[in-house]
């Protein structure tokens, strides 16, 4: 058992660094014309007292929160979220059936930004799967799409689309580092929340197609915080939180 741990532990590492030497400058998954200077760190954390000024169960109000944050602040997108404790999905019985189990670790990277912004994939690959997942506060529209690099499998998946983003995909295609595969959704499809992307790195899809845990449970963050890599390897975005 110890042998197996230290197995995963170490190809954990291992790829991580692989990750990291991908790329010297920042990749972008979301529209090239939006300038990183217009990028800003937001927390969404238990911790953040402003969350308390305002029903976090209501979309609208996620929205109307996010609006006057970038607007203070003269950016565009707001971004942050690896492995963050977060309270928003207390709202959600698909994320939470018991209290001595409640999912509320954050695994990817949010990108919190208009309605109807473009999504890129973050590098060569081919579709792996995609899926309309529909519980609330689910991720709505979802691709996942399969990487190789110098030998070396690994995921993106991208959450909160249009459906308009899955509607002529095919599993295998092949897509390109920068292109288009999709635009944010809005609330009524994209699981109930503000339009974002959620941006996930997975080093072992376990036979999932058009899904994986985004949110896990403190017990369980061990396994994901090794099996799901921080985004920021690669988008190597300034001052995250």
């Amino acid at each position: 058992m110890q042998l197996v741990f230290l197995a995963a532990l170490f190809y954990f590492y291992k790829m991580t660094n692989f990750l990291k030497a991908i790329t010297n400058i920042p990749i972008k998954v979301i529209d090239q014309s939006i300038e990183l200077s217009d990028y800003v760190p937001v927390s969404i954390s238990s911790s953040n007292k402003e969350l308390n000024s305002f029903d976090v169960s209501s979309s609208l109000e996620w929205e109307n929160y996010l609006e006057s944050f970038l607007n203070k602040r003269k950016a565009k997108v707001a971004y942050g979220g690896y492995l963050e404790k977060r309270d928003i999905y207390k709202r959600s019985s698909y994320f939470n059936t018991s209290d001595t189990n409640e999912r509320n670790i954050h695994l990817g990277i949010d990108l919190w930004c208009d309605e109807g912004t473009k999504v890129l994939s973050v590098l060569d690959g081919k579709i792996h799967s995609f899926k309309n997942n529909l519980n609330h506060g689910d991720y709505g529209p979802t691709i996942i799409i399969e990487h190789n690099i110098e030998g070396k499998t690994f995921y993106s998946l991208y959450g909160h689309l249009a459906l308009s983003s899955i509607k002529n995909l095919k599993i295998g295609q092949s897509v390109t580092q920068g292109e288009e595969i999709g635009t944010l959704g809005k609330s009524e499809v994209n699981g109930d929340y503000a339009p974002h992307l959620h941006f996930q790195l997975i080093l072992d899809i376990e036979n999932k197609e058009g899904d994986y845990p985004g949110v896990c449970s403190e017990l369980e963050v061990k396994f994901y915080e090794q099996n799901c890599p921080n985004p920021n390897l690669l988008l190597k975005l300034p001052n995250e939180i």
